[in-house]
């Protein structure tokens, strides 16, 4: 891996990376991060009473459209023609973890995308969760993993 910036041009300004270049290969990232909810708010998802509805399906689809955005989110990202982008949740003692998978045949990776869903579910799941839970902590947010073949 180099120590070089590739998002800046021989001018020190923001540049977005030609990958046209580059073989088209099969990519896949994976990513995660977590939410700490009270017991309470743990215990209304998993008996779906949340007043806004189902917060984990609507956190899956919040977390698979933004993955599908994130060229738009992420100013020097490239536009990706994603084939599958996969959103599951762990419930935990203490809150709720949340796992994405992004893969596509492309000429650069899918980590962005796999973190943009991780950090949209997270999200998705404060905002559902707002009214019965304001001490709710996200963290922990990292890519776990990278492939190309």
């Amino acid at each position: 891996m180099s120590d070089e910036l590739t998002h800046i041009n021989k001018n020190g300004e923001a540049n977005m990376v030609d990958v046209g270049d580059k073989p088209i290969q099969k990519r896949t990232a994976k990513a995660t991060g977590f939410i700490k909810l009270q017991e309470n708010t743990l215990s209304l998802i998993n008996n779906n009473m949340m007043k806004k509805g189902d917060v984990l399906s609507v956190a899956r689809i919040a977390g698979i459209q933004a993955a599908k955005q994130t060229h738009f989110l992420i100013p020097l990202c490239h536009a990706l023609q994603l084939s599958k982008v996969d959103v599951d949740f762990e419930i935990k003692e203490d809150g709720i973890r949340v796992d994405s998978l992004s893969r596509c045949e492309g000429q650069t990776g899918v980590e962005m995308e796999a973190l943009t869903a991780v950090n949209v579910a997270l999200l998705t799941i404060y905002d559902m969760c707002k009214a019965v839970d304001t001490n709710m902590e996200m963290g922990n947010i990292r890519l776990l993993e990278k492939t190309k073949v």
